[in-house]
């Protein structure tokens, strides 16, 4: 069996491993770490949880230990999709690197320019980013890429799935053409192949396990279920989520519960802190230093359960999540595979559940089909219906059910005449308002031209009158017969 004393580590990075308490690598590991050592570019592939960021970190400092940083001009890169994920990459880091002299500089949003300025100022070997905050730093003229030696990409499919190539290749173009390149990926999608086909030269490919595959640590249940009516769907979601979480109290210690919009995030917090679960949440729109609070809360078992958008399913290493609930079923087939890898980590053994409704069957089908079997199903636990869900009673049953009210024949011939009687005035009050209103009408459609202001005064000239007196036509017409010889010449 390989162990990491045989990949060609220098001394101190491996006794930084052995004061982890790690020995033997994992497979990406072991087929990764050889050629990037010897400069190579590296196209990693493998299912979330495998090792992939030792797989590059452990390389980029046994070569970087010698050498000397310049300002402003740092020596490697690695580029992130997430903070989360920057920020944890930024960790493994300090963690193999504490006998090695290294600068490091994490450039992430939420945190302020002037900082992370500084640091590039004083000249860093190890720049750690997501591509928006590294460009917003290119473009106000405080870094430069020309000295890049080592270039990583984390999590490239989860770069496409936020829209971040464009970037990439931006970032790509601004790097030396002599660099090293380590692509790592879950999955390669057509676009991702694209770019290490232009990007890298002559890689040595690395694929561990089959794309789009699921460990089979994991044991998978999906839960279908129909709500009465769309009203009471979600509340009755909510009820079904929190019947399974409690079916699994036995094994559950910490868990990630999915969800796909931010909104559904805050209110599935809000659903469980009512109900006495000890819970957290972590999405986008969150500011980066509570985000990184609830991070750590969870990984120090403060949190029993994180409720979290796609923005926790890629790459955040919390080796120790027991099971993952997807509240919603994912849109996108693939990130099904990077949620439920979440859990079932280094072996570990992990449970993982989905809740589908109809309108997400079609999402459920894409799913099986790209992992290659079928979701065992779940049987729906029995929950209270809503009492909303009973069916509302109309007000024309009503109506029709009530006894017609029974008069006698003088009273409505006594109401009759007095009928009668108000309705000439009605009809007299609805013409004046008819006439009212024609008259509103025609003053609008006056031609814009009608010559205004004369009222009913007018001029004593135009009463008097004129006799026109007419004149032989003969020279006029001989003129005109001239002309029209003239013409016709």
């Amino acid at each position: 069996m390989t162990k990491f004393t045989d990949l060609g580590l220098s001394p101190k990075v491996l006794k930084a491993i052995a004061d982890v308490g790690y020995d033997t690598p994992t497979p990406i590991q072991a087929e990764a770490i050889p050629p990037a050592l010897e400069g190579r570019d590296v196209l990693g592939i493998a299912q979330t949880g495998t090792g992939k960021t030792a797989g590059f970190t452990l390389p980029m400092i046994h070569k970087l230990a010698r050498g000397r940083a310049r300002a402003r001009m740092p020596r490697s890169l690695v580029l992130a999709p997430t903070r989360e994920l920057a920020a944890q990459v930024a960790e493994n880091f300090e963690l193999y690197a504490k006998y090695v002299k290294l600068d490091m500089a994490l450039l992430i949003g939420g945190v302020s320019f002037n900082e992370q300025d500084k640091l590039i100022d004083r000249g860093v070997d190890v720049l750690i980013a997501t591509p928006g905050r590294l460009l917003d730093h290119f473009e106000r003229g405080k870094l430069l890429l020309t000295g890049i030696e080592i270039m990583v990409v984390d999590e490239a499919d989860r770069m496409l799935d936020m829209g971040f190539i464009p970037d990439i290749e931006r970032i790509f173009k601004l790097t030396p053409f002599t660099r090293q390149t380590l692509f790592f990926s879950a999955t390669m999608a057509p676009e991702i192949t694209r770019i290490t086909q232009e990007f890298l030269q002559n890689p040595t490919r690395v694929e561990v396990a089959r794309q789009a595959t699921t460990s089979e640590n994991i044991e998978q249940k999906v839960c279908c279920f129909k709500a009465p009516n769309r009203k009471v769907e979600a509340k009755m979601k909510r009820d079904t989520l929190r019947a399974i979480i409690e079916s699994q109290s036995e094994t559950l210690t910490n868990g990630i519960i999915f969800c796909n919009r931010k909104v559904d995030v805050d209110i599935v917090l809000k659903s469980l802190k009512k109900h006495g679960y000890n819970a957290g949440a972590i999405h986008g729109d969150l500011d980066q230093r509570y985000r990184m609070e609830v991070l750590n809360g969870f990984r120090n078992n403060d949190i029993q359960l994180l409720v979290a958008s796609d923005v926790a399913a890629r790459g955040l290493d919390i080796p120790n999540v027991s099971h993952v609930f997807n509240y919603d079923v994912p849109i996108h087939s693939e990130d099904y595979v990077h949620r439920i890898g979440r859990t079932g980590r280094a072996g570990r053994s992990g449970w993982a559940f989905m809740l589908c409704l109809p309108h997400e069957q079609k999402h459920l089908d894409k799913i099986e089909e790209l992992v290659k079997h079928p979701i065992p199903r779940l049987d729906a636990p029995v929950v209270e219906t809503p009492k909303s869900t009973r069916a509302p009673k109309t007000d024309k049953p009503k109506q029709e059910q009530k006894p017609a009210p029974q008069k006698s024949a003088p009273a409505k011939q006594d109401k009759a005449p007095a009928k009668q009687d108000k309705a000439p005035a009605k009809s007299a009050d609805n013409n004046e308002q008819n006439n009212r209103s024609k008259k509103s009408r025609n003053h609008k459609q006056e031609p814009k031209n009608t010559v205004k202001g004369m009222g009913d005064h007018m001029p004593a000239f135009m009463t008097q009158s004129f006799d026109f007196v007419k004149k032989d036509p003969a020279p006029q017409a001989s003129s005109n017969d001239d002309a029209d010889a003239t013409d016709d010449a």
